[in-house]
């Protein structure tokens, strides 16, 4: 059975990072974009880092930063991988020689095949893309988009993202079948506060989408 990967975005405090941990998370996500409502610098993010426990990955996440950042962020805090959210070409993201997610803004137009075999293209760091909804600027803004723009095979592992929550992450892993889902603002107290309980919610509501597609796949025989 296909277990949906969870990654709980824009930590900012240590508690916040360990209840994730706890919940049932895969990841976290650490933003290193200082316009950001939830950006950390490296020393918050390294003490956040410290709380976790064994076996819980951690990413960074840029938009159009200096090389000289990026390379201090994998130095010194050793992320699982890098986030590109900017207008990172390839090329940029390929650099750093570092395991990464591209960050796509949905909307119609946008060829996420085309796009895919760009990123594919290049030396081979690039291990998914991560879809967002579009909305002016970067990031989704806890926005939801059309999730039936997603193409059934995109070529590589989709991590889907804007505007998840426990009450609609269900019928999203049952319409797009994401390798992971990544969730932000739909597990937040405030901005860059995340609520325990709803970080709860969100890992059970995952596990019990993924449940009922082990169910319905068993009953049409595999």
């Amino acid at each position: 059975m296909h277990r949906t990967r969870i990654k709980i975005c824009g930590i900012t405090r240590p508690e916040d990072a360990l209840a994730a941990a706890r919940a049932g998370a895969d990841a976290i996500g650490l933003v290193f974009y200082p316009a950001s409502p939830r950006a950390v610098d490296l020393p918050r993010a390294l003490d956040i880092v410290r709380a976790l426990p064994a076996l819980v990955g951690v990413v960074a996440l840029f938009v159009n930063a200096q090389p000289g950042q990026v390379l201090e962020v994998i130095d010194r805090l050793r992320p699982s991988l890098l986030q590109f959210h900017g207008d990172e070409t390839p090329e940029d993201c390929e650099r750093y020689a570092h395991p990464y997610l591209r960050a796509a803004r949905v909307r119609p137009g946008l060829d996420l095949l085309d796009l895919a075999a760009r990123y594919r293209q290049s030396p081979g760091h690039v291990r998914g893309l991560l879809l967002d909804a579009y909305v002016e600027g970067y990031g989704g803004g806890g926005e939801v988009f059309d999730w039936s723009l997603i193409p059934a095979d995109v070529g590589c592992p989709v991590v889907l993202s804007g505007g998840l929550r426990a009450a609609n992450v269900g019928q999203a892993i049952g319409c797009v079948r994401p390798w992971a889902v990544d969730v932000s603002s739909g597990v937040e107290a405030a901005k860059g506060v995340k609520d325990a309980a709803a970080m709860r919610a969100f890992v059970a509501a995952v596990r019990a989408a993924d449940d009922a597609l082990a169910r319905s796949s068993a009953q049409r025989g595999g």
